[in-house]
């Protein structure tokens, strides 16, 4: 019971860490710039994640094969991911870009179907679809929310008001956002083929730092005053985000990725937003509002139900196949009957022609 407890801790520190860690990277971004805050949540966490792969005794990756998914990992889940990220937080409000984001679990449900052959199943399905909606709630502006029937109407009645409504919702930066919610769901999915060639801590490693330095590059290229603005306090909350929103988070993560689920390990992604609301409440005095709770029970819920897929199927099939032979036994029974019933009735026939 201990063992598994501590499993189920390790298995959702992940998005507990990152969660807090957008919460102490608020007051940062004013201060610097976008290229070279994702540098730094990615070059150094590297560095500290090999240093502890070699204290643990892992090798190294060897081969060209190896590299080469490194190398590909590297560019998708690193400098594309934390790139696009990074510039997205800038360009737009951290709720609408943080439901983007954590649509994720979509992108990797569909793609673990496809290339792996993972079952999602009906609870699965609604679950994924419960969380998409939990995360709305928490993230969509509530005007946005309340008066979604009508602007969905005007959209499919009007072709203007429905090029307004893509328009109103790409134009600050979301699909930035988008595209790095693509970029995480491929790098899940590159992960499991990295890992057949390397360990996956000693992999996550050398993509953070191989997805770092050209960050670092393009920061060097086309921004200034990086790090002039940068307050002691701010350099507190970098410091957390890189070694405890990066390279712990990472590190469990793309371990848990490399031999469970893909389906049930993103599914958890949906936790990230509901933890940065909650500390952001705790520690910033956001105050969550009616519809936010709510979409926290919805989030909640859909977790539950893509991970217990498996034992609510074969929950559900097993009392429809109960049912089933109940009916079987039902009609067994009365077919049972059915020729004394016809005896009966032919007694009856007899004596009435007996006393006509």
């Amino acid at each position: 019971m201990q063992t598994k407890s501590r499993s189920l801790i390790l298995l959702i520190a992940p998005f507990f860490l990152w969660g807090t860690a957008m919460v102490a990277m608020k007051g940062v971004i004013p201060n610097t710039t976008p290229f070279f805050l994702a540098g730094v949540r990615l070059l150094p966490a590297g560095l500290l994640v090999l240093l502890t792969a070699a204290f643990m005794g892992r090798s190294q990756p060897k081969g060209w094969a190896a590299w080469l998914w490194i190398s590909l990992f590297a560019l998708v889940d690193g400098a594309m991911f934390q790139g696009f990220l990074a510039q997205g937080l800038v360009r737009t409000g951290a709720g609408l870009g943080s439901v983007m984001i954590d649509s994720q679990p979509l992108a990797v449900a569909l793609m673990a179907l496809w290339l792996f052959g993972e079952k999602i199943g009906v609870w699965g399905w609604l679950g994924l679809a419960i969380g998409v909606f939990g995360i709305s709630l928490l993230g969509l502006p509530e005007e946005w929310i309340l008066s979604a029937g009508s602007r969905l109407g005007d959209a499919l009645l009007d072709v203007h008001s429905f090029t307004d409504l893509l328009a109103g919702l790409f134009d600050n930066g979301q699909w930035l956002m988008l595209l790095a919610a693509l970029s995480m769901a491929v790098g899940t999915i590159i992960s499991r083929y990295v890992c057949r060639y390397t360990d996956p801590i000693v992999a996550t490693g050398w993509h953070m730092i191989l997805g770092g330095l050209p960050l670092f590059g393009l920061s060097s290229q086309l921004e200034s005053e990086q790090w002039m603005n940068l307050t002691t306090a701010n350099w507190v909350s970098l410091s957390y985000s890189t070694i405890f929103g990066s390279a712990i988070a990472y590190g469990l993560f793309f371990y848990f990725a490399a031999s469970g689920s893909l389906t049930s390990l993103s599914s958890l992604t949906f936790l990230t937003p509901v933890f940065a609301l909650l500390f952001g409440n705790l520690f910033l005095a956001e105050v969550l509002s009616p519809v936010q709770w709510v979409g926290v029970g919805f989030t909640l819920i859909s977790i539950y139900l893509i991970n217990q897929r498996d034992v609510l199927g074969e929950k559900l099939s097993g009392s429809i196949s109960e049912s089933i032979e109940e009916v079987q036994g039902n009609i067994a029974e009365k077919r049972q009957l059915l020729p004394q019933a016809e005896s009966t009735l032919s007694e009856i026939t007899t004596l009435s022609d007996s006393d006509s």
